[in-house]
């Protein structure tokens, strides 16, 4: 048995494609890699059928085969979810997909997805790219001329700082 495409190390018949044929994913995170493994195997129906009734006149049906059939997807990985679980009716998955577009270099789509529950189904809802964590130094900045701040009387540049 093939392995799954989604990376969850389950052979793909136990895993993604009850859900791609039909079988309501128990999680936001397994409707997550459904939807990446239907990528894979090129099913577009079920990637416009898991959106969220409210957002499917934005689906673009041929475009999405297109990039499906044109894009080799190498590899997900989950980063973080946040509820989206059996009994939730929200949740969200962050998600890393990797993937290349007519052999050119490999690219990594990352998005905080959100999901919501209806009835016995989670829905794709949208997305967003995460925002970059800004990082503010709290000590002053040495500089290469400056006295090293290891107390050896040198150069930072002579010192630690080579």
């Amino acid at each position: 048995m093939a392995t799954c495409h989604c990376g969850s190390g389950k052979p793909y018949a136990k895993c993604c494609e009850p859900y791609i044929n039909g079988e309501p994913a128990p999680t936001a995170e397994a409707l997550m890699r459904s939807r990446y493994s239907a990528y894979v195997v090129g099913a577009v129906d079920y990637l416009g059928e898991t959106l969220h009734p409210d957002h499917r006149s934005d689906f673009d049906r041929n475009a999405t085969a297109k990039w499906a059939s044109e894009s080799e997807w190498k590899q997900l990985d989950i980063l973080a979810t946040e509820g989206g679980e059996e009994g939730d009716e929200e949740g969200i998955v962050e998600f890393r997909a990797v993937f290349s577009e007519a052999g050119d270099e490999d690219m990594a789509h990352t998005e905080r997805s959100r999901f919501v529950k209806e009835g016995d189904r989670w829905y794709y809802v949208d997305g967003l790219l995460p925002t970059p964590v800004t990082y503010r130094r709290e000590e002053e900045k040495v500089g290469r001329n400056d006295p090293c701040p290891c107390g050896s009387g040198k150069k930072y540049k002579k010192c630690c700082g080579k």
